[in-house]
């Protein structure tokens, strides 16, 4: 049966469209494509039309995300293993496929309420070259890794891992760290391709549906001169330069015009072939606002 490849597009809802457009092209590098679309813009990180959506007028939240399946065939395999597992599927119309720029797509959602597409065959504009929204030295890390990863809020754990797992995204890593009030936490980190993770699951109170996405470089300097706009623009730094220990990427994390976090990173590694755990980050990564991350401290040693 089949399983879903990679974490291939998102749609995020916002409430101040000029802030994002800056921060998404001047900060963080990101091509804005503009249609003429009075409600969205889109991200573009490669020749995809676009990996995300930014809805505006919106909550300042995640609205959906986007897991690609190989084909036609497999979006029909998917949805039949989504039925026969008691989850609740709807098929998009071709209105709805053609608005995200697919062939064809599944919509559901996930224990806690987080909305998720299932599509096939996204729009390649191979004829457009990208055109990052400032100088680069190299691209962004896509291809068959998908946009990133994301980080969702989570309520059940046994249900919610049942149903990623019928996705067909499971278990790479685990973290066993405190909260910044010494309280024990664990959090899943799944894959579905070569990427350490696509998602992970933080489970309990969370005031967004996603804590971060993650956005990685190709090269290190675009990640140093990201840190540096961060800087000169006074955004938000909460949780500093560091190195984790199940993805090894060098990474930050800072905020977004909607209050959550963006970590953009460089060098990440591969997925183990066997699940591994942690207990704390390699260096860095200091906690410096709290507000942001729910508490959770990678330099936490247990």
């Amino acid at each position: 049966m089949a399983n879903v490849t990679e974490l291939g597009y998102l749609g995020i809802s916002v409430s101040d469209a000029a802030a994002w457009k800056n921060y998404a092209t001047e900060v963080m590098g990101m091509q804005l494509v503009d249609e003429g679309e009075a409600d969205r813009f889109y991200l573009r990180m490669d020749l995809w039309h676009h990996r995300i959506v930014v809805h505006t007028g919106g909550d300042d939240d995640l609205a959906y995300v986007g897991w690609r399946v190989a084909g036609a065939q497999e979006l029909e395999q998917m949805a039949a293993k989504l039925t026969a597992a008691g989850i609740e599927v709807r098929r998009g119309t071709e209105a709805e496929a053609a608005e995200r720029r697919v062939l064809g797509l599944l919509k559901l959602q996930d224990p806690a309420g987080n909305a998720h597409e299932i599509f096939y065959s996204p729009l390649v504009d191979g004829h457009k070259p990208f055109h990052p929204g400032r100088p680069m030295f190299g691209g962004f890390k896509t291809g068959d890794q998908g946009v990133g990863h994301i980080i969702l809020r989570s309520v059940d754990p046994e249900a919610t891992m049942r149903f990623f797992a019928v996705l067909g995204v499971t278990g790479s890593s685990d973290y066993l760290l405190k909260l910044t009030d010494g309280t024990p936490v664990r959090i899943p980190f799944l894959k579905c391709n070569n990427r350490e993770h696509s998602v992970a699951l933080m489970f309990g109170p969370m005031p967004k549906r996603a804590n971060h996405l993650m956005v990685e470089y190709q090269d290190m300097r675009d990640l140093g001169q990201t840190l540096d706009k961060v800087h000169k623009h006074g955004i938000d730094i909460a949780v500093q330069l560091g190195v984790h220990s199940n993805d090894g990427a060098l990474s930050f994390y800072a905020a977004n015009p909607s209050g959550w976090l963006w970590e953009p990173g460089w060098s990440g590694v591969c997925a183990p072939a066997q699940q591994e755990h942690f207990r704390c980050d390699v260096f860095g990564h200091d906690l410096d606002k709290a507000q942001y991350v729910g508490g959770v401290n990678f330099r936490s040693e247990n």
